[in-house]
């Protein structure tokens, strides 16, 4: 008769999220966009995403506010100085790692898609956008099935 392998103790539970062990750069932005603007800056991020995407672009979310209070201190309205009829959008673009990221940014810059005319007439005040690059510390997502 076969015994069964040993048990190791303690026995931990299935974990309902998933940690990704390889983490990766963010570039993160937000930024003020007129409402009546929508359409040409999602038509602008997706010339943009191309651009990205060829110099190792992994993801890139753009998010069109629509619940963004204001801010007793502070808020991401006042962060971009957002006036009367402007949406504030957050966005990120996710790079393999920051030298990927380091070493594309000049080369993006550089492309003539990023400098052709489409581009130039951006849909926002681009002096009031922000922006910074992040390291991940933690990145969990939820099991799909």
């Amino acid at each position: 008769m076969s015994r069964p392998p040993p048990t190791r103790w303690p026995i931990k539970p299935r974990s309902p999220w998933r940690r990704r062990e390889a983490m990766s750069y963010m570039d993160g932005f937000v930024v003020a966009v007129p409402e009546a603007n929508r359409q040409a800056y999602r038509e602008m991020a997706e010339r943009a995403w191309e651009v990205f995407r060829d110099y190792g672009a992994l993801r890139m979310v753009e998010c069109w506010g629509d619940d963004v209070p204001n801010g007793k201190v502070t808020d991401f309205r006042g962060a971009v100085k957002a006036e009367e009829g402007e949406v504030v959008v957050f966005s990120w673009i996710e790079w393999p790692s920051k030298e990927k990221r380091t070493q594309a940014h000049p080369k993006v810059m550089d492309d003539p898609r990023m400098k052709a005319d489409a581009m130039k007439t951006m849909p926002f005040d681009g002096q009031r956008m922000i922006y910074g690059g992040f390291e991940p510390i933690l990145d969990l997502s939820a099991d799909r099935p």
